[in-house]
């Protein structure tokens, strides 16, 4: 009746199955660990003294504190990074937009500006269409002043400092 047991260590192969698959299962624990910790983190609900707590029951007992997080708090946790990759891509198409456009507002955004002012009676209609002469031509390309118009100081300078859009003088009233 003493029959021979064989473990896993007892075959290389299976001695080299079983080491791997305790390595994996550390390098998943610790994955896991690291999003308990950066969700916890990430966690607007929670005050300072709850994460604080979370973190101190997560590292002083490891196991039980990251089992006991993902059962109470893991369903939410997918939804707070969902919600931070949505938060970071919308943050990067308003850059790469802001970036594309050269900092310059349209073309369309200075008429609806312009057509503003004249509504409003801040400039005349003879600035107006001087003006929209200037955005539609393109900067540089306007022509200058005709005969009896003087080139003030503060045309085609924009005291805000975009680049491409024309003053729009003001009628003095």
């Amino acid at each position: 009746m003493s029959a021979q047991t064989y473990l896993a260590y007892d075959f290389p192969l299976l001695s080299a199955f079983w080491t791997m698959l305790w390595f994996f299962l550390w390098i998943v624990w610790f994955v896991l660990l690291f999003r308990v910790v950066l969700d916890i983190f990430r966690d607007d609900d929670l005050g300072g003294w709850a994460k604080a707590g979370w973190l101190v029951f997560c590292i002083v007992l490891p196991f039980l504190g990251v089992f006991v997080y993902v059962i109470a708090r893991g369903r939410n946790m997918g939804r707070r990074e969902v919600a931070q990759a949505r938060a970071q891509q919308e943050e990067f198409q308003a850059y790469v937009k802001e970036t594309a456009a050269g900092g310059r507002t349209s073309s369309v955004d200075e008429l609806s500006r312009l057509s503003e002012l004249r509504a409003r009676g801040d400039m005349t209609d003879e600035e107006f269409r001087r003006a929209k002469e200037l955005v539609l031509t393109g900067p540089g390309q306007a022509q200058g002043p005709g005969p009896g118009q003087a080139q003030g100081p503060d045309r085609g300078h924009d005291p805000a400092g975009h680049a491409g859009s024309p003053t729009v003088p003001s009628s003095g009233r």
